[in-house]
């Protein structure tokens, strides 16, 4: 933080020099314009002195001389003209830092004072009406600038979809009172926000935009469903230079549905910014994807072995990519994955930005952190580990009677889209063909499908062309899909990570959600061990079930 802000001072001090030069030589050339309109004007009071006194009449300068003196006026007046141009990029682009340095700033400081640390004042940033050149009138007087075009209003020519008036959990809107302008980010990026319906900063948007606008690591824990993924996009958006060519940031997935939502999200946020976003997963064509990088991509989002096996053909290029994301970080740094990413990181420039973001961070994470990253900023969310709008309930039924229990839930819930979860792919298949067989519309989707057919039931799912999936842990981590409103656990989840990001499959982004469990005589133990863990509180299942306690009005 210290280095930025003095390079901060740095920049004032050149660009105040270069001021005071513009300002001597529009003196000069005033003076040098007055001058010769001096020159010119005669006396008054009838013919001039040499006639008067029967001289001869002054010739005036030789014309190579008045046409020289044209040609040295013109190049000074285009000198100033240049010099003005780059006086104001250089004063919009310190505008920028010192924007994005003075949130940062106003983070730390809360951080600090929530921790009962003292807080360490900050000079304020230096005006930005002595950095700007002043116009000029015809007087030689300041002149005031002129009105940029589209200053007020540009909210009003945007795309934006109905507002949602679902009621919201304190997940999301436990905030500050931020909003996304205040983070000085770029009008484009702005846009896409706004169009994509985000109206405000939820709480871990809030902690974490301005700690990732100013350069730092960041450890940021916070549940399932509260824009985790928005917090590292918008950033990485901002920061990422349309003008090079090379990728400068990488987002890492565990799962290539994961890959295929989030490549969405950035498209969405950022397509006022002309950037060029690539997904590479394993089970698609590395030919294609190797030629797909001749051409420019600024960020890739892949998962781990994929990129790095591209990283080591020398085919991605990561000398200047200076971000990188972990999403679903406790999976990415979990053994199976944690070599893959090491390399990766190591395959970077020193000076990098790492960002992990995570609903659970094991104890493996620190020692990640210790190695990896330079003092990171850490947040934590999580006061409790269940979202607020789920409502969870148990049935206790035998295992020949979980179809049977399945069918009575169809029945009497109001089922906006459901995800039923088992926890075998047999399980699963077989599962699918018993609720179609019962006549309900069904999807089912696991990890030993093939890339297309998986892309294309995630793809129909998700636009609503049937209500129940079947599935299996596939399509625990990360999944949004809004319109979900009840998960189902046909067959319990033997931890209470497994169990925490299935039920966070429903009510996302502080919605009202529903969780049913069913229960058999050996699952007893998993959810006595579920709920301590969790500390939460899973009830058994009423006769009926409160329609408002899960669906919208």
């Amino acid at each position: 933080m210290a280095t930025m802000a003095q390079r901060l001072a740095q920049q004032d001090a050149q660009r105040q020099q270069q001021q005071r030069l513009y300002q001597q030589q529009q003196q000069a050339q005033l003076q040098a314009q007055q001058m010769r309109g001096g020159r010119q004007q005669q006396p008054r009071g009838g013919a001039p002195p040499q006639h008067r006194q029967g001289g001869v009449p002054p010739r005036g300068p030789p014309q190579h001389m008045m046409d020289a003196q044209q040609q040295q006026a013109q190049q000074q007046q285009q000198l100033l003209q240049q010099q003005q141009q780059l006086l104001a990029a250089q004063a919009a682009q310190l505008q920028q830092q010192q924007a994005q340095l003075a949130a940062a700033q106003k983070a730390i400081a809360e951080q600090q004072a929530a921790a009962g640390l003292p807080v360490t004042a900050t000079a304020p940033p230096p005006s930005m009406s002595a950095l700007h050149p002043p116009q000029m009138n015809g007087h030689g007087n300041a002149a005031a600038p002129p009105p940029g075009p589209g200053q007020e209003g540009w909210k009003s020519n945007l795309n934006v979809p109905q507002k949602d008036t679902r009621v919201k959990t304190e997940d999301v809107t436990a905030t500050k009172g931020n909003e996304f302008e205040d983070y000085f980010l770029k009008r484009e990026l702005l846009m896409g926000i706004f169009e994509a319906g985000f109206e405000r900063p939820s709480p871990v948007q809030e902690e974490s935009i301005p700690i990732a606008l100013a350069g730092r690591d960041i450890l940021a824990r916070a549940k399932n469903g509260t824009g985790k993924t928005a917090a590292f996009v918008i950033p990485v958006l901002e920061r990422v230079d349309p003008a090079k060519t090379k990728i400068q940031a990488v987002i890492l997935v565990p799962t290539r549905e994961l890959a295929l939502q989030t490549s969405q999200v950035c498209r969405d946020l950022g397509k006022h910014l002309g950037l060029e976003v690539m997904v590479s997963t394993g089970g698609s064509s590395l030919k294609d994807d190797i030629l797909r990088l001749y051409n420019t991509v600024h960020i890739i989002i892949a998962t781990p072995g994929r990129i790095l096996d591209m990283a080591q053909k020398g085919v991605a290029e990561l000398s200047e990519c200076a971000m990188i994301c972990l999403d679903e970080a406790d999976k990415l740094l979990s053994p199976e994955f944690m070599p893959l990413v090491e390399q990766l990181i190591g395959m970077m420039p020193p000076e990098r930005q790492i960002m992990l973001f995570s609903a659970t961070f094991p104890v493996k994470v620190k020692a990640f952190k210790d190695r990896m990253m330079k003092r990171p900023y850490e947040i934590n969310l999580m006061e409790e580990l269940t979202l607020k709008g789920v409502t969870q309930y148990y049935a206790f039924v035998e295992e020949r009677q979980k179809v049977h229990c399945l069918n009575t839930l169809f029945s009497k819930l109001s089922i906006n889209q459901s995800i039923i979860f088992c926890n075998s792919v047999n399980r699963v298949e077989l599962l699918a063909k018993k609720i179609t067989e019962l006549g309900y519309s069904c999807f089912y989707i696991h990890a030993k499908m093939l890339q297309a057919h998986r892309n294309r039931v995630f793809h129909d799912f998700r636009n609503g062309a049937c209500r129940n999936l079947v599935s299996s842990d596939l399509f625990t981590r990360g999944i949004d899909i809004p319109s979900v409103n009840v998960v189902i656990n046909f067959d319990f989840p033997k931890s209470a990570e497994t169990y925490l990001h299935r039920i966070g499959r429903s009510g996302r982004f502080g919605h009202l959600g529903l969780a049913v469990n069913l229960i058999t005589y050996d699952d007893r133990f998993n959810l006595y061990k579920v709920e301590k863990d969790l500390a939460t509180e899973i009830k058994p299942i009423p006769p009926s079930i409160d329609k408002a306690l899960y669906a919208a009005a």
